[in-house]
């Protein structure tokens, strides 16, 4: 009775759910082509990542080398991009990433991804929220911040904000009434505020390049000394580190490179509005490869303009880039930046504001979270109780935390999901084709027949098909599973022990030349499986091995973070298993429907 009940709740855990035809009562009334999708990407992802967040790496992370935590950011984005883009071909539905993680990996693993995925899109809107409120305080003067913190500033616990930011909270409650009015987001006033923030940047770039100075990049500890006896508030300086290029060593670009991932959040914003796009299969990937180069260009060429024109201690950390032209000498110029700054803010707010209810949507009308949110305004016809919820966490985050802690909780969050999403095109590639009609079979917990008279050991090494079977799918599960716990024991002891691993201890770095044995032979067992035959406009590339890569660059990523960050982010989660336990894994309709 025990086996048979344990049995049934791990068929729970990994049952799929039937990708169905959209009904036409779903079909949007109006298409985006490729370049709709483009301006949807751009816009939600330059925004606070490129006009505060470059200020904070480079002031106290990473100096001149914050160009290199973006490359690598960019780098380990494009894999991420890739894997995107094949979802995004497979599943062409609104609620992508969440709905293709159900379809392809189960119910667990569906929820993981949705769970973490509104914790990204909420946070980072209280993020943008703030660095608003940041840009505009800095433009009429910093009198909202001296009244709010002469206020409130010793009321505040420790881990909070220096002050609560209500003029933030304010902005979240707007658009989340603009939402429930269905005041939709404009595509068109999109482009126009995406191509005001391309002309800002081109000027930023520009001017960066005429006002900069080379020396910036060699700076010394006698430099730092002149400029602090020299200024009038020597507490608003940075650390020097060890000056020069690289200030804060190769640990530095690598913390700075795990936060980076906040500055990418966005490309993924593309595979959400599948459904609306007019050729899924063919614009999605395109327009994520171009949003993603795009946006690389731009932070590459803004860090270099910045850090160039102000020593990189000498940056303003709330309102980095008006501050560097009144540094320059081009006073007004910084009043043309700010306003720039907040047409791209703009943008990017609104594309996360309503890139969330859909997904808190979808998993409340599957009955993984309540069905309470699922709730449609009557007149209206927007999905007013998951847009209050999640207008009302972002203000509370957006009125609590400062921009900096935000930031490192986006930035774990989507790196988790990107994880898990590179996951699942690995088993995705290598299993049988999900037909779209309910299932009748079971997981990879039910017993195969033809494995009990087979070779175990042939059949990791020589498949019996050319064609992938039930049995070559729960291998490569399982293999994959072992993969992501020897990428994950491996990125622990780099991150923890680097010096040692890399200077020959015997322990320690014998425990890592065992990993990667381990790790490549697993690759080699998944490798000799037969793949998926059905024709797609796209796959990712070199499969295996680049979905592992992945993963093992964003473990290795997370292991950057700070204890503080884990804890939230551990919370979260705690949070959101208690909810699946409690009630998602017992109310799901695909559950309840397979049995």
């Amino acid at each position: 009775m025990l086996r048979q009940y344990v049995r049934q709740f791990g068929q729970k855990l990994i049952h799929k759910r039937p990708l169905e035809p959209r009904q036409e009562s779903e079909r949007p009334t109006a298409y985006l082509n490729t370049l709709d999708l483009v301006a949807v990407g751009v816009g939600s992802t330059l925004g606070a990542g490129v006009y505060i967040l470059t200020g904070e790496l480079a002031k106290v992370r990473a100096g001149p080398a914050t160009v290199i935590c973006f490359l690598v950011a960019a780098l380990s984005c494009v894999m991420s991009s890739l894997c995107f883009a094949e979802f995004g071909a497979r599943v062409p539905h609104s609620g992508t990433a969440y709905l293709y993680s159900y379809v392809t990996m189960g119910q667990l693993c569906a929820f993981i991804i949705g769970w973490n995925l509104i914790l990204s899109y909420v946070i980072a809107t209280a993020s943008v929220a703030r660095a608003w409120s940041y840009i505009f305080d800095n433009l009429i003067g910093n009198h909202i911040s001296q009244v709010l913190q002469e206020s409130f500033s010793l009321n505040m616990l420790y881990f909070l904000a220096r002050y609560p930011d209500f003029f933030a909270l304010g902005l979240v409650l707007l658009v989340t009434g603009l939402q429930i009015l269905r005041v939709r987001e404009l595509t068109l006033v999109n482009k126009v505020l995406t191509g005001i923030n391309i002309l800002v940047l081109s000027f930023i770039i520009l001017s960066g390049f005429i006002k900069g100075d080379l020396q910036n990049w060699k700076l010394t500890e006698q430099d730092y000394t002149l400029s602090i006896s020299g200024s009038t508030d020597p507490s608003s300086f940075g650390p020097l580190g060890s000056g020069g290029f690289v200030p804060f060593d190769f640990e530095g670009i690598l913390h700075g490179a795990a936060t980076c991932f906040y500055a990418f959040l966005g490309f993924d914003f593309i595979a959400t509005r599948g459904g609306e796009a007019l050729n899924p299969q063919r614009s999605i990937p395109i327009s994520i490869m171009i949003t993603l180069f795009i946006c690389f260009l731009a932070y590459f060429g803004v860090t270099v303009a910045l850090t160039l024109m102000v020593p990189y201690y000498q940056i303003h950390r709330d309102s980095p880039f008006p501050q560097a032209f009144l540094h320059v000498g081009w006073d007004p110029a910084r009043y043309v930046m700010a306003v720039g700054t907040l047409c791209a803010l703009t943008s990017s707010f609104l594309g996360t504001m309503f890139t969330t209810p859909p997904v808190i949507r979808a998993m409340a009308e599957d009955r993984l979270l309540f069905w309470g949110l699922a709730q449609i305004h009557a007149r209206t016809r927007t999905p007013i109780m998951a847009i209050l919820f999640a207008g009302s966490f972002a203000g509370v985050m957006a009125l609590l935390f400062e921009f900096r802690d935000l930031v490192d909780f986006v930035s774990i969050g989507t790196l988790s999901v990107y994880s898990l999403v590179a996951f699942s095109v690995l088993v995705l590639s290598k299993k049988e084709k999900t037909e779209m009609k309910p299932e009748v079979e079971g997981g990879p917990l039910d017993s195969v027949p033809e494995a009990e008279n087979s070779n175990i050991l042939k059949s990791l090494w020589f498949s019996t098909s050319t064609n992938p079977s039930q049995k070559s799918g729960q291998i490569v599960y399982g293999c994959a599973s072992l993969l992501v716990i020897l990428l994950t024991i491996l990125s622990v002891i780099l991150a923890q022990w680097p010096s040692q691993v890399f200077s020959g201890d015997a322990g320690l770095t014998t425990v890592a030349v065992l990993l990667l044995l381990l790790i490549t032979g697993v690759t080699i067992i998944i490798w000799r499986q037969p793949q998926d035959p059905s024709p797609l406009p796209f796959r990712v590339p070199a499969l295996p091995v680049l979905p592992l890569v992945s993963i093992f660059v964003k473990v290795y990523l997370m292991m950057q973070m700070t204890s503080g960050t884990w804890a939230q982010f551990g919370v979260w989660n705690v949070i959101g298993f208690l909810i699946y336990f409690g009630y998602g894994i017992r109310h799901s309709l695909a559950g309840n429907n397979h049995q």
